[in-house]
């Protein structure tokens, strides 16, 4: 299949959820990394930020952000005035039909509020955008297909997790039908999604990666010669130091978090560690509960949502990296996620469990731990094993950090993105860390 640039050289917009978002750096460092090799991008909003934070990497993205009403009673006035210039489009009528034939299949009030997000987004785009890019493939890329329709542009998605595991097939098919290519960041989703597609060319597998110019030198992990004594009062070298245990992610059902307490109420009473939780979410106050419940309080710490600078400072003050994902009830789950890469950039170890993309990262016993996901058991005798032998802690940290570095780079990932926007793909005539290969060791 040939790859059609569609406006090579045109401004392109970005449909997104929400921005910024703490949970969404890989997204962030895509659009600088795009960015700097001379992509003229724009920013489409559904959803003003939640967060009271941000990253770095937003404060380097030079791309203006223009908020669509996230609810359309919110702005009338202005959803009736762009729905009539929207409805003088040449393809609002095929636009409309499109979405009547969702609507008949799904009678959720968010069709209705896609539609009227999309006439805005349609209506007021500046001419010189060639092409429509949505980021996941549920909400997103509904407004992006309608208002690509409306204006007569291509459009094309990046579709990552809860987006395409969440969302019938019908929907996956049609829009698949509809854009003229999709890459996806694992390949269980890819393979999912190529058996959706009549062409599956259209279905590209690029890893989101690392951008290694970003991130610290790992600090120095020495193995000790000996395991970790089993006192609650002393750590790997006897020294009063607990383990520390380090998750980040959001509180919610597929991170797993209550197997994660369960898993750390099975520890023998004697093994000396303690939590760290980055993250925000709904269930937190939930998971505090539970932890309290198990007897468990004053050995974790809650931390909330923390910008990168934070995360980054917590992988290095850490010993072990946990993440206990799961398949939600809903069919949602994690893709492969930035966190674990960020852990192993670190040469912090992992232990986390072989559900979707994860193992595609993780090598079992070679560059960290993997557990079956919702099995407090396995995932305690995990961590057992990790707090009691910093030796293994620091062979398979180390194994970690060369196989996310020799494997998980970001450039190979914009080169491919960058063919397909129609981009220089060796970022010529650029300047910034992903116009080449990192070189730091």
């Amino acid at each position: 299949m040939t790859l059609p640039t569609g406006g090579a050289g045109q401004a392109i917009a970005i449909v997104l959820k929400g921005y910024p978002r703490l949970s969404e750096t890989f997204i962030a460092q895509e659009i600088l990394a795009l960015e700097r090799r001379g992509l003229d991008l724009r920013l489409y909003a559904l959803r003003r930020p939640t967060d009271k934070a941000a990253h770095p990497v937003h404060r380097e993205i030079r791309a203006p952000v223009v908020y669509l009403p996230e609810y359309l009673h919110e702005a009338p006035a202005d959803v009736f005035a762009a729905w009539r210039r929207a409805r003088r489009l040449p393809g609002y009528r095929a636009a409309r039909r499109a979405w009547l034939a969702d609507l008949r299949r799904d009678r959720a009030p968010n069709r209705v509020r896609r539609f009227g997000q999309a006439c805005v987004l349609a209506a007021t785009l500046p001419a010189e955008i060639g092409r429509i890019h949505a980021h996941f493939l549920h909400t997103p890329a509904s407004v992006a297909r309608y208002a690509a329709a409306m204006r007569g542009l291509p459009w094309s998605c990046s579709a990552h997790a809860k987006d395409i595991w969440t969302s019938p097939d019908w929907e996956l098919r049609e829009k698949i039908e509809s854009l003229d290519w999709l890459v996806t960041c694992t390949r269980s989703g890819f393979e999912h999604l190529r058996g959706l597609a009549r062409d599956p060319a259209r279905i590209g597998l690029v890893y989101h990666g690392l951008d290694f110019d970003r991130l610290p030198k790992p600090p120095e992990r020495p193995a000790p010669d000996r395991p970790a004594p089993d006192h609650p009062a002393l750590g790997p070298d006897g020294d009063g130091a607990p383990v520390t245990l380090l998750s980040v992610g959001r509180a919610v059902e597929k991170k797993g978090y209550d197997d994660l307490l369960a898993a750390l109420a099975r520890l023998p009473d004697g093994l000396a560690w303690r939590l760290v939780h980055i993250g925000g979410g709904k269930r937190a106050k939930s998971l505090r509960a539970q932890a309290a419940a198990l007897g468990l309080a004053e050995r974790i710490e809650w931390r909330g949502a923390r910008p990168w600078e934070a995360v980054i400072a917590a992988y290095r003050a850490s010993d072990v990296f946990v993440l206990a994902s799961k398949i939600g009830r809903d069919g949602d789950r994690d893709g492969l996620p930035n966190v674990l890469m960020e852990a192993q950039s670190q040469g912090l170890v992992c232990l986390a469990t072989n559900v979707s993309a994860i193992p595609e990262l993780i090598e079992d016993g070679a560059s960290g731990l993997l557990v079956p996901p919702g099995d407090p058991a396995a995932l305690a005798a995990g961590l057992g094993r990790l707090i009691r032998d910093p030796a293994l802690r620091a062979r398979l940290g180390a194994a970690g950090r060369r196989r996310v570095r020799g494997r998980f780079g970001m450039t190979a990932g914009i080169d491919d993105l960058c063919r397909r926007f129609g981009a220089p793909p060796d970022g010529a005539g650029t300047a910034g860390p992903c116009a080449s290969p990192s070189t730091r060791p």
